[in-house]
């Protein structure tokens, strides 16, 4: 088993950079983070190397260009054996309406994030999933009518 990569606070200062703007230039990201581009260079190859970045995207305000509904979805499955789980999962990668899904614990299984251009879209969505019999016992949607935060997995301020 490979050793965890001990970071320090160069490490983390340049993965918060990074996440706040990935198009950054090297020497730009090696200014705010108070190194010399090349010590930067070798370090954001390193995290890169070690699967800390796993890569780069814009952020697009779906919005901006068509009407879009997001329904955030609770799935209970009616089986709980590891190929009930693994099933589901496997169904939803392949789900272009479905952008995010997290296994819980607790009460449900799964929180669905769907990104349907309306509520029909979204009943027609939850119509074929029921259909697919991928177990689900029961589900729970809920109409999200206004984003109040949403900053994808930004690391803590601490950075430990």
């Amino acid at each position: 088993m490979a050793r965890p990569l001990k970071l320090d606070a160069f490490d983390f200062a340049i993965l918060r950079e990074l996440q706040r703007n990935g198009r950054i230039t090297k020497t730009a990201l090696a200014e705010r983070v108070n190194l010399s581009p090349s010590p930067c260079w070798e370090r954001l190859k390193k995290l890169e190397k070690a699967g800390l970045i796993t890569g780069y995207r814009a952020m697009i305000d779906i919005r901006a260009i068509a009407p879009v509904t997001e329904v955030l979805v609770e799935v209970t499955l009616a089986g709980h054996k590891a190929g009930d789980f693994r099933r589901f999962e496997q169904a939803v990668q392949g789900v272009e309406q479905i952008q995010a899904c997290w296994a819980t614990g607790g009460g449900i299984d799964y929180i669905l994030r769907a990104v349907v251009a309306d509520v029909d879209a979204y009943q027609r969505l939850m119509d074929v999933l029921l259909d697919s019999d991928l177990g689900i016992e029961r589900y729970f949607g809920y109409i999200v009518t206004k984003t109040v935060k949403d900053i994808p997995e930004e690391l803590p301020a601490a950075g430990r």
